[in-house]
């Protein structure tokens, strides 16, 4: 038997912390054709639908289990008045989205579409208001229109506009990047705001709000701070104003100005990529280090609410609507994040990929051409199904010990290899991601503390890493049965592709 390039030591039966099914949650802005061609064509339209909800997306997305739905947005957000997306559709006022592509937007999907939709989807509503150009009356009466049941002003209002009941929304967003396109403030200013609008986000009736107040863009490692200053006493009588703060991190081949091609990139590309990726845990630590000064308990959670891929946009597409392309890179790039999203579990309790539908890394790209209809799914799409079984599961420490010298990049050495594990319901789940672009490796993965019964294994790969799904080629990366599990004295050996990531599911026994 050949020696592993790697061992990965997991004790099945050390559980730690729960991973919470809301680090797979998703992110539609009104965007390009994230919302309109992508989630909504109208009641009219020849495309499938239930009032207006495109049903094969809908469809696609419950394969993933999606646990949340950010909405409206993003930039979007700090310039959308909720009042306009309500009532009679023909009777709504039109606005100009300034942030995407300078277009008029005619409203038709508003509050009570996006709430169907949820519903739909089995997701649960994380709503963003408006700090930048809203009031404090106008968010704390969308709280009341959307969740108080009695016949309160603005109950009475939904209910005039044909819903009688009160949706629950859990998750609320107290303004989006106010250091940039919410409004360019300070972090003391958007601080005092914060604790303003939050005090009046109220909770109506049984519907309790978690109040995600706008965090620090990448290493603003200030911002963090001066959040957790602004809550004061966390640990006194009362809950904070807010109970968790935001985070944002894109990943980019290049510089802003020209974040590298979506599918026309080379191997150093790639690693740079990779590298890039990585760097996600390292904002995640240090972020809830600066917050552990503060909140030692860990009361105040962390939410990565925009995170992914972020390359030019797609020739012949319209700048401003951010679409692109998605290959077997982007799918990498989600599986070490999803690697250290676990890792993370202790403080981060949601992350939010952007954007679902035909926005950045998108989990389902549909055609403009509606005598088409056609709709794709992403790599991206296929890691967030492989890893449906890391959904509230209790995170399982993976000790890789690679023998292998790291990849030198930038300067910086890049890990080749990532992995992550969890357990629930007498099973194990156990991630691999393979990050050289030329090389197969095997890892031997050394399972202790329970009888491991049986196992099952999925890989997801392509000839190239420049590989993607069209119209005209659906699965040229698509998941598929891996045989390359074979039992070893110390557990299972592991052959992993070159650029490939793979599940192994395991069916566990007490041991004896």
């Amino acid at each position: 038997m050949s020696t592993p390039d790697a061992r990965a030591v997991i004790d099945l039966d050390l559980p730690g912390p729960q991973i919470s099914r809301h680090l797979y949650g998703h992110f539609a802005e009104h965007l390009g054709r994230c919302i309109y061609g992508g989630f909504w064509v109208g009641e009219d339209s020849d495309i499938p639908n239930e009032g207006g909800i495109r049903l094969d997306v809908v469809e696609a997305l419950r394969g993933l289990s999606i646990p949340n739905l950010r909405w409206p947005g993003g930039c979007f957000a700090d310039e959308y008045h909720w009042r306009d997306g309500i009532g009679p559709r023909e009777q709504r006022p039109r606005m100009v989205n300034s942030h995407w592509g300078d277009v008029v937007e005619d409203n038709s999907f508003g509050t009570h579409e996006f709430m169907a939709l949820c519903e739909l989807l089995g997701a649960e509503p994380y709503v963003n208001g408006n700090v930048g150009s809203g009031t404090v009356r106008e968010m704390s009466e969308w709280v009341e229109y959307l969740t108080r049941a009695d016949d309160s002003p603005m109950a009475a209002l939904r209910r005039a506009n044909g819903r009688d009941e009160p949706w629950r929304v859990p998750f609320w967003g107290v303004g989006n990047e106010a250091w940039g396109c919410g409004g360019n403030m300070r972090a003391e200013a958007y601080a005092d705001l914060a604790r303003q609008y939050a005090t009046f986000c109220r909770n109506h009736g049984g519907n309790e709000l978690y109040r995600i107040a706008a965090g620090a863009n990448v290493d603003d490692y200030e911002w963090t701070e001066t959040l957790m200053k602004a809550l004061g006493c966390i640990d006194c009588k009362g809950k904070p104003v807010f109970q968790a703060v935001s985070l944002h991190y894109y990943t980019v081949n290049g510089s802003w100005k020209d974040k590298g091609d979506a599918t026309r990139f080379d191997v150093d590309d790639w690693y740079v990529t990779m590298l890039r990726a990585r760097r996600v845990e390292e904002l995640l630590r240090r972020h809830s280090t600066v917050m552990d000064r503060y909140d030692p308990y860990r009361k105040i959670g962390l939410v990565l609410d925009e995170w992914g891929t972020w390359w030019n946009v797609e020739e012949g597409t319209n700048p401003g609507f951010l679409y692109q392309q998605n290959s077997l890179r982007d799918a990498l790039v989600a599986s070490v994040h999803f690697d250290a999203f676990h890792r993370s579990a202790e403080r981060l309790v949601m992350a939010n990929i952007a954007q679902t539908v035909n926005v950045l890394q998108a989990m389902i790209l549909t055609d403009p051409d509606p005598d088409s209809g056609a709709l794709v799914l992403t790599p991206t799409y296929h890691v967030f199904e492989m890893n449906t079984g890391h959904h509230d599961a209790r995170r399982l420490d993976v000790h890789l010990q690679d023998d292998s010298d790291p990849r030198e990049v930038e300067g910086q050495p890049l890990e080749l290899l990532s992995a992550s594990a969890s357990t629930k319901d007498g099973t194990a789940l156990v991630s691999l991601s393979n990050l050289d672009a030329d090389r197969p490796r095997s890892v031997l993965l050394d399972l202790r503390g329970m009888e491991v019964t049986g196992h099952r294994a999925r890989v997801l790969t392509a000839p190239a890493i420049q590989a993607h799904n069209t119209p005209a080629d659906p699965t040229a990366v698509a998941p598929a049965e891996h045989d390359g599990v074979q039992p070893h004295p110390r557990g299972l050996l592991v052959e992993l592709p070159p650029h490939s990531y793979t599940t192994v599911s395991l069916d566990l026994a007490p041991l004896g």
